[in-house]
């Protein structure tokens, strides 16, 4: 017989006491000691470089999903314990996300250079090599014939002429984010093998290894039903997303949103800020479903789109700004700039993409259980 999913509004359900945190936060804790284990093993280091990845996001989604249930289930917890360890595991996920955000920015831009400009080749190899065998087929492109320098006597149209001012300036643009982003990824990765030999770790590292076996719950926690908290959650999540401008975002084409989001202005768009907002409370949302119902959470499609669209904007937003910051390199050629400006734009069009993805998905349902 299939499970029967709880649900938290409905008040003839069976309650989820505070035994099922206090297992989900042991199961948590362990699988963050296993990263751990793993990472340590591998050296962290250019030796076993794809298991060492996999370790460093096992302990990343560990942390988030341990500070997650802090959060959503603080009154059950005790609560100097938990607003000690809540910031203390933010900054090890985010900390361990950086480096793997620089790859994945580069590899994004670079994709999309050369879909826009259907340039072939990039000055550097190994940036090349990282995208190669994916860029075929990319889908919106505009075939490489089309270089620009015309093929009659007839002056070249205008799109033509920025097609070829594009891919001229594309191989230097590539060139220029490579070594801005792989620069920042070598730093990341530095900051990342610092802050786990660090005694901040090793403080937090011990913490979790004390949360494996005893989870500090309140003397009220036992009896205590943890579907209201959950239910709070969806809550807040539904409130976040009535904030956005859904109505413009179901346009597949928000020329408004564009304007703003092409902008010179280094700060970041304002209008990501309440996106990104929703996104973590999605998460949040999504790791109280999985304390309510544990080893078998339900499978909510479009639940999962919404989160999907809302990872992409996350990543177009960023990749635009990197885009838009290597464009103000001093001295860069003209072309490059230009090649930039467009890879920019292009971002910003994914964004906007994205919002209508997660507008499409969302409109079919409303959060009322996790």
């Amino acid at each position: 017989m299939a499970q029967q999913h709880l649900d938290p509004t409905d008040p003839t359900a069976r309650a989820v006491t505070g035994d099922a945190l206090a297992g989900y936060l042991r199961g948590q804790a362990t699988e963050f000691l296993r990263a751990l284990r793993l990472h340590r093993e591998t050296g962290g280091g250019q030796n076993g470089m794809e298991e060492s990845v996999d370790a460093a996001r096992a302990l990343r989604h560990s942390a988030r999903r341990i500070s997650g249930s802090l959060h959503t289930f603080r009154p059950l917890l005790d609560a100097d314990w938990s607003e000690a360890m809540r910031p203390e595991l933010a900054w090890l996920s985010g900390t361990l996300a950086l480096e793997h955000a620089c790859a994945a920015r580069l590899e994004r831009l670079l994709l999309a250079l050369h879909r826009l400009s259907g340039s072939a080749a990039f000055p550097a190899q190994s940036a090349a090599s990282a995208v190669g065998g994916r860029v075929t087929g990319a889908g919106r492109g505009v075939p490489a014939s089309a270089s620009g320098r015309g093929t009659g006597p007839a002056a070249p149209s205008t799109a033509t002429a920025e097609r070829g001012n594009l891919t001229v300036g594309a191989a230097k643009a590539g060139a220029l984010l490579e070594r801005q982003l792989t620069l920042a990824r070598t730093r990341a990765h530095s900051t990342a093998l610092q802050a786990l030999g660090s005694s901040r770790f090793h403080a937090v590292a011990d913490k979790v290894a004390v949360l494996a076996s005893e989870v500090p719950l309140t003397p009220a926690a036992g009896g205590a039903d943890l579907r209201p908290l959950a239910a709070a959650a969806g809550e807040r999540l539904n409130d976040a997303v009535a904030g956005l401008p859904l109505v413009t975002a179901g346009h597949p084409y928000n020329a408004e949103a564009l304007i703003h989001g092409l902008s010179p202005d280094p700060a970041p768009h304002p209008q990501d800020g309440p996106w990104h907002q929703v996104r973590l409370l999605l998460r949040l949302h999504r790791y109280a479903g999985e304390v309510l119902h544990g080893d078998d959470p339900p499978l909510d499609v479009r639940l999962l789109a919404a989160g999907q669209a809302l990872n992409l904007h996350r990543d177009a937003s960023e990749a635009a700004a990197a885009a838009a910051s290597a464009a103000r390199t001093p001295r860069i050629a003209p072309a490059t700039a230009y090649a930039l400006g467009v890879l920019h734009a292009d971002q910003r069009h994914e964004v906007e993409a994205a919002r209508f993805a997660f507008q499409q998905s969302w409109q079919k349902r409303t959060v009322g259980t996790p």
